[in-house]
């Protein structure tokens, strides 16, 4: 798989709590540059980003992040004023607790309220594996599924770990045929990327894949 092939998987990441416009605008430079599938900022600059890459880019956005844990609500109304600012895909987080009580109505419940205010963009289900396990992992498969959401992935990157190949492994062996797949956290190779792909991602989220492709003329 050549460089361009990998680039048109990749969702070109910068969540840092220090994240600045100026950083921000050159990722979103990066990401026109060498055609990603997007670029994932936080969503204070959603708006500031659209208006800049307008057409050229998908700008995807992160709700209920990085713990998940806030109510149901919240995330509508943050999913709601991302997709008013100009979002085009929304990568939201479950709530652990739940799953971790096998409360899946409600974990069912709440994606599903999302992606009904997603419609026909985008949504991802962070469920954030390193955390989990494995009967865990496939009953997010399940729940993910039975949602309409339109991707599962991995990890925040801001927990204990990223995406593993087992994961991945896992997951294309239990969503249904529409659900897509996401590696997120730690890619931190071209073989990993190319990996992953491999194994049944369709969207790689990282910071690094540009820079390791082109690092003298990205700075991302």
């Amino acid at each position: 798989m050549n460089s361009e092939e990998i680039l048109k998987h990749v969702d070109h990441t910068l969540l840092a709590q220090t994240a600045t416009w100026p950083q921000i605008r050159q990722i979103c430079d990066d990401a026109m540059t060498y055609h990603t599938a997007s670029v994932c900022i936080p969503p204070s600059f959603v708006q500031q980003a659209k208006e800049y890459v307008k057409d050229q880019m998908a700008v995807c956005t992160v709700i209920g992040f990085p713990n998940g844990y806030q109510t149901t609500k919240v995330k509508a109304c943050e999913t709601a004023d991302a997709l008013e600012q100009g979002a085009d895909e929304i990568d939201m987080v479950i709530n652990l607790g739940w799953l971790k009580e096998e409360r899946y109505d409600l974990l069912l419940q709440e994606i599903q309220t999302l992606k009904e205010i997603c419609g026909s963009r985008i949504l991802k289900v962070i469920i954030e594996t390193c955390l989990l396990t494995d009967k865990e992992k496939k009953k997010m498969c399940e729940i993910v599924t039975a949602s309409g959401a339109d991707f599962i992935k991995t990890s925040t990157g801001f927990s204990t770990a990223g995406a593993t190949f087992d994961d991945i492994r896992l997951f294309a062996a239990h969503v249904g045929p529409h659900v897509r797949i996401k590696a997120a956290g730690g890619i931190t190779s071209l073989e990993d990327a190319e990996q992953f792909l491999a194994l049944g991602a369709d969207r790689l989220g990282t910071s690094r894949i540009i820079k390791l492709l082109h690092p003298s003329e990205a700075e991302s």
